[in-house]
């Protein structure tokens, strides 16, 4: 089974920079789709960046696209996410999710949604950015 460790939430102002950690074990296949959710109160879950293992594929949602990063290594197993020009409506619960990613699909099909077909959660890192 897969699992999946996020850390490096915090408080920042507008404009302030974060960078998300995911830590993943249990990855045994070739091609995951390892992926960064969001959830504010009130607000649907969102993907906001993902990756794949397989075929080293991005995906990053349109509102954040020129402001964040994602990077892997160790195959899937380390997985982060660099958030630069942070906006108040970047607050939120960010989570780490994986699944496996069938090269039939695309990575935007995946991620751009919920994430709700993704198997494996981590527990969640709170993001803040006052305004």
């Amino acid at each position: 089974e897969v699992h999946l460790v996020e850390s490096g939430g915090g408080l920042v102002q507008t404009g302030g920079s974060l960078r998300l950690s995911c830590t993943a074990s249990g990855l045994i296949f070739d091609d995951y789709a390892i992926g960064w959710f969001r959830q504010a109160p009130g607000k649907k879950r969102e993907g906001v960046s993902c990756f794949s293992t397989g075929q080293r594929y991005t995906y990053y949602a349109d509102s954040v696209k020129d402001r964040f990063t994602i990077s892997s290594r160790l195959g899937g197993r380390k997985v982060e996410l660099q958030m630069n020009n942070l906006k108040p409506d970047d607050t939120a619960v960010y989570f780490c999710a994986a699944r496996l990613f069938s090269r039939r699909r695309t990575l935007e099909d995946v991620c751009s949604g919920a994430g709700s077909d993704f198997d494996s959660w981590g527990q969640g890192t709170q993001v803040s950015v006052s305004s």
